[in-house]
């Protein structure tokens, strides 16, 4: 349930497993919140020794850790308040265990003026209940053709720069951009999918797409984009981070790059990392995504790069869409799936089947979307904004998609058995979310 934010008294978060990535910090003991900020966590603080009127709140048998960072998420404002609100993702984020979100720019008008980031800003101060980012566009209008003014819209707060789910195609104007975003230590955030090589691709390509008589999308528009921006990097030494790398050639590419010095990083969504090409099944439109589902082969080279720290952040790649454009031939079918809510308990699927490492999961998750990003939390340090979330690993419950505060329905984890979930969200030292 979501909970009256007014309430600014202390809390202490007692008999908790903490575990705070930025410092590889894993231990029982309680956490100390009090005026938005993380006082101390340690070993027996206890009630006797907190702030008069302090909330108490047993955590026995659960794990705090820093507040999620969605680093890819659309949210529909301005121009597509009908498919999500800053008011409704921020519930969505709130009821996940994710503390921040950072908005994606292909909304109508597109996030390439600093007037407009200013617009969500103050949008999220009015209505959001989590903290709200802004990655604003790093081509005029999306076109591909002409870099925004990178350093206005720095200036203005937004985070980083992308095109959101397009790719620039021209080399030169990527150049470019990465020339001048390297002279403001702007993070550029690229989506790797050439559209002339996806061409009518509506799924990964390979025996499953034959079988289903559907037209592929080969790799290779995703490689072959990545492989050009790291010869781009190379040469302008820019700061670059792959939106969505979802393939072994991919990550190929990725550890080369990373090898060679260049200043590149990387996400992968929940959903490539849990899912593959088969759960489309009989044209599940759900698992429609950009760039597609792969193969199950793909799936474990992108977990086994995520615990060896080639790639660096999970994102969800929220992206609802209403029922009119999902419930249509699959072909036809519009892309994308919600997953603020669901990506922390997709997560922990991989760590109840031994994947993947709890605090590995919770770095990509909180610190390095943080760093990267330049935003002040990840961390449980003392001093450090006090988002927080409770989870609790082991508790067991079946998704029900109506039950979910997205406006929009299109979770490809719909009736799935979970097990785990946030359980409390905490943002600047307020609690936003409780389950009951």
């Amino acid at each position: 349930m979501l909970v009256d934010r007014r309430d600014r008294r202390p809390i202490l978060l007692a008999n908790a497993r903490i575990m705070d990535p930025s410092r590889d910090l894993d231990l029982a003991g309680d956490l100390l919140l009090a005026d938005g900020i993380v006082r101390e966590a340690k070993r027996g603080i206890g009630a006797a020794g907190v702030p008069e009127g302090t909330e108490v709140v047993d955590c026995r048998g659960k794990i705090v850790a820093p507040g999620l960072i969605d680093m890819r998420a659309f949210v529909g404002e301005p121009g597509a308040e009908g498919r999500e609100t800053i008011a409704s993702a921020s519930q969505a984020a709130a009821a996940g265990g994710v503390t921040t979100i950072v908005c994606q720019p292909d909304t109508e008008p597109a996030i390439d003026d600093p007037t407009i980031v200013d617009f969500i800003m103050r949008r999220a101060r009015d209505t959001g209940i989590v903290n709200v980012q802004v990655m604003a566009a790093l081509t005029k209008g999306l076109k591909g053709e002409e870099m925004t003014e990178i350093g206005l819209l720095k200036a203005s707060g937004a985070v980083g720069f992308s095109d959101g789910a397009r790719s620039v195609t021209d080399a030169q104007v990527m150049r470019r951009a990465l020339t001048y975003a390297r002279d403001f230590d702007a993070l550029i955030v690229h989506h790797t999918e050439d559209p002339d090589l996806t061409g009518e691709g509506v799924m990964n390509e390979g025996e499953f797409a034959a079988r289903l008589g559907l037209i592929g999308a080969p790799k290779a528009a995703e490689t072959v984009v990545l492989e050009r921006d790291m010869r781009l990097v190379a040469l302008t030494e820019g700061r670059y981070h792959a939106a969505s790398v979802t393939c072994t050639d991919s990550l190929e590419v990725l550890k080369r790059a990373k090898d060679a010095g260049l200043g590149v990083t990387a996400s992968a969504s929940i959903n490539h990392l849990a899912l593959n090409e088969i759960d489309v099944g009989a044209y599940r439109t759900f698992f429609k995504l950009t760039p597609p589902l792969r193969n199950e082969e793909d799936r474990r080279a992108l977990v086994d790069a995520l615990q060896s720290g080639l790639i660096d952040v999970v994102m969800s790649d929220h992206n609802p869409q209403d029922v009119e454009v999902k419930r249509l031939p699959f072909a036809e079918a519009a892309p994308g799936a919600i997953g603020i809510e669901t990506m922390l308990p997709a997560a922990l699927r991989l760590t109840h089947s031994g994947e993947l490492k709890l605090m590995t999961v919770l770095k990509a998750l909180s610190t390095r979307p943080a760093e990267l990003l330049g935003l002040p939390g990840g961390s449980l340090r003392p001093g450090a904004p006090a988002d927080v979330v409770v989870i609790d690993p082991d508790v067991p419950w079946i998704l029900d998609r109506d039950e979910l505060k997205s406006k929009c329905r299109n979770t490809p984890f719909d009736e799935a058995r979970m097990q785990g979930r946030a359980v409390r969200t905490i943002v600047a030292g307020r609690t936003v979310y409780e389950y009951v």
